[in-house]
């Protein structure tokens, strides 16, 4: 990113440990003064293959318990370290969420759940950050297009919540191509 002359700062960190968002968003303050926009990305299946909803034996509760951590709770984990930040930069939070959140097959039920849940989630923040901060989200999937997104394709979306489309908030924008 520096190359392509961004000014970046890496942290590392979880957003399934408690205390990593806090410190990542005091690292991006003292870098550079102010935090504009929050992007939640951070996901994960917990699985390397689809569990089908028959098999629901096999979500264990180490695997309910992760996946909410990391696509649940983490982003809120984010937004509140992020919070007093953003309402003072009068900025915007993107979260990314899931086709499979709205009943879709995704890889499990415990992540179609997560997902719902955040897509819910983003609703509140909204209200509970408003009028300062925006909060939406982006559901990502395969597509009618009969392509799967790019990275890019899901980064024009993710702009446009955050630097543009100043009347929307609470929303859940589904950028699947037209599969939904």
């Amino acid at each position: 990113m520096k190359s392509e002359g961004f000014d970046v700062v890496a942290v590392p960190g979880s957003v399934g440990n408690p205390d990593d968002p806090k410190a990542v968003v005091d690292a991006t303050i003292r870098r550079f003064g102010r935090l504009d926009y929050l992007v939640n990305n951070a996901g994960t299946s917990q699985t390397a293959s689809p569990i089908p909803p028959q098999e629901f034996d096999r979500l264990g509760e180490d695997l309910w318990r992760e996946i909410l951590s990391v696509n649940l709770v983490g982003p809120f984990r984010c937004t509140r370290a992020a919070a007093p930040h953003l309402k003072a930069a009068r900025g915007a939070v993107v979260n990314t969420a899931s086709t499979a959140g709205y009943g879709y097959p995704g890889s499990s039920m415990a992540y179609a759940a997560s997902k719902a849940a955040l897509m819910n989630l983003t609703t509140n923040l909204a209200r509970g950050l408003a009028p300062e901060v925006r909060v939406n989200s982006v559901s990502v999937e395969m597509t009618s297009l009969k392509r799967v997104g790019t990275p890019d394709d899901i980064a024009e979306v993710i702009l446009f919540l955050l630097a543009g489309a100043g009347y929307v908030t609470g929303q859940t924008i589904r950028a699947d191509g037209g599969m939904g």
